[in-house]
Parts: structure tokens; sequence; C-alpha cells
């Protein structure tokens, strides 16, 4: 589903979406809101690079960002439920994750994890492995995943 579809689908429910971005640096937000007309469905875009802007901004929890660290699951899940919380939409992806260059053995370098808010239901997360394909490449990966998770949300 291309981002003006997803706006479509938005508008038809009559919901409204967040994003909160840390590895994509607001590529989500962007691809949203490249789309005339956007302003009726998205609502606000985060960049929360910095642990402190998580925290700051999204209510992600100091203990969780210490006992999992910023890429996990548990913190993308924090970040797609404040951004919902925060800004009263209906709908919110999250991404956190290592773009590269770089990452350890622990967290490799494509490593992103992603969270999503939608209305009722549970706050859902995923890790996916794209690998080190190189930063730029990484992001957009990752920019098309949150998109997906979107569509899939709205359908």
């Amino acid at each position: 589903m291309t981002p003006a579809a997803i706006l479509a689908a938005a508008r038809a429910r009559g919901w409204r979406i967040a994003t909160a971005e840390s590895c994509t640096g607001g590529l989500v937000a962007a691809a949203l809101t490249d789309i005339p007309g956007s302003s009726d469905v998205f609502e606000v875009g985060y960049v929360t690079y910095s642990n402190a802007a998580k925290t700051d901004l999204l209510a992600v929890r100091l203990d969780t960002l210490t006992r999992y660290g910023a890429v996990s699951e548990e913190v993308a899940a924090e970040m797609a439920a404040g951004a919902a919380r925060r800004s009263g939409v209906d709908l919110a992806v999250a991404i956190t994750g290592i773009a590269g260059p770089g990452g350890s053995g622990l967290k490799p370098e494509g490593r992103v994890c992603f969270g999503l808010a939608c209305q009722d239901r549970p706050v859902a997360s995923q890790t996916v492995e794209f690998g080190p394909l190189g930063r730029a490449k990484v992001r957009a990966a990752a920019r098309d995943h949150a998109l997906a998770l979107l569509a899939q949300a709205l359908t």
C-alpha cells in the first residue's frame, strides 16, 4: 500500500496517525506528509534520537532503556504507546534500530525494532534483521516496513 493509500484508508476510518522515529530520522513522517492533504490524517511525527528525547517526549521509561537498551522491542512498544497517548491518535508506529555503520555482536547493524499502537488493541512489537546493507538502505527498508505495518493495521 502506498503512502497515499495509507492516508486514504485512515481517512475512510476517521483515524489519525502519528510516528515515533529514531534511526529513520523522520523518513516515515516525510513519506506520509509528501502527500497533499495529509494534514487531515497525519497528526505528528516525533524524531527521538536520544534516550532523553525518548523519555521526555514519549514517556519511555528509563528502566526500560536501561534494562533492554534503546534498540529493543520493549522500547519500540513504549515509543508507539507514548506517541499514541501523547498525541491522541488512533494509530502510531515507532522505529528504533542500528542503521549503521557499526553495531555489535549483541545488536548488529541492520537490526530494527518496530512498535505499533492501534486503537484498543494491545501494542505490538517486532524485530527485523535487515542486515548490513549500509545506512541509507537500512533506513529505507525500515521506512518501508513501518509503512507496511500501518497499512496492515488499516486493513
